[in-house]
């Protein structure tokens, strides 16, 4: 999955990014609507992290749904 699809499915994407990054507020996911700049600064400020450790996790959770959309593929065929 790229971002282009996180921000085109951003609606049934925000369930995984709760999931994921719990401090993020209601008005945090109409700010980020689907931008990546706009997760990644969010979660840095929520969590205190760094830009690039914030950068990693955005990085590392595209990738998991990815993963999980291939796999639904594979296993609804």
């Amino acid at each position: 999955m790229n971002w282009d699809r996180v921000e085109g499915n951003w609606k049934q994407m925000k369930g995984t990014v709760r999931e994921k990054w719990g401090k993020l507020t209601d008005s945090d996911f109409e700010q980020i609507a689907g931008k990546k700049d706009q997760l990644i600064g969010r979660i840095q400020e929520r969590y205190g992290i760094t830009k690039d450790e914030a950068q990693k996790q955005a990085d590392e959770w595209v990738r998991a749904q990815k993963f999980e959309e291939q796999h639904k593929q594979t296993t609804t065929k």
